[in-house]
């Protein structure tokens, strides 16, 4: 099992910066090799994604969700993965968002890849795009304000 963690901080109040990465079927236009990502239900989420030049997908179960403070998942089919982003708020109009993601690398360009720091430089390039693509927006093209704690839904009403 092999752990990254990230940070960056974005030029956006928590609020901003929290409910944009709720808007997960957004993800491509700032994860390097995220194709698609579909939002099945409030906790569950397909993706999508060509990694190491392979063509993978996966489900993906959000087991934690706290506005404006976390949001954890793991994958619950295709290879292991499993993390947590996290926003801290610098000031009123900046915050710190960190990202620890857990996977297992499958075949040998994943082991070589993640080896030689492939996956730590696409984990920093994916919030460096974020943080562009959020700052260059000013706002957040949607937000899901309900919270989710094992698993458990529990909407914003």
């Amino acid at each position: 099992m092999n752990t990254v963690e990230k940070s960056i901080v974005v030029d956006v109040p928590v609020r901003t910066a929290y409910n944009q990465w709720t808007q997960f079927e957004e993800f491509p236009h700032f994860m390097q090799g995220v194709e698609e990502v579909r939002q099945l239900r409030d906790n569950y989420t397909h993706w999508r994604a060509n990694v190491a030049y392979n063509e993978l997908e996966w489900d993906a179960e959000i087991t934690e969700q706290t506005p404006d403070r976390r949001v954890s998942w793991r994958s619950t089919t295709g290879a292991h993965n499993a993390g947590t982003v996290s926003f801290e708020p610098e000031d009123a109009n900046r915050t710190l968002v960190t990202l620890r993601l857990e996977y297992e690398p499958q075949g040998f360009f994943e082991s070589i890849g993640g080896a030689i720091g492939f996956v730590d430089a696409r984990i920093v390039g994916d919030l460096e795009r974020f943080k562009e693509f959020i700052e260059s927006r000013g706002n957040e093209t949607g937000a899901w304000r309900g919270e989710i704690h094992g698993s458990q839904v529990q909407d914003d009403g």
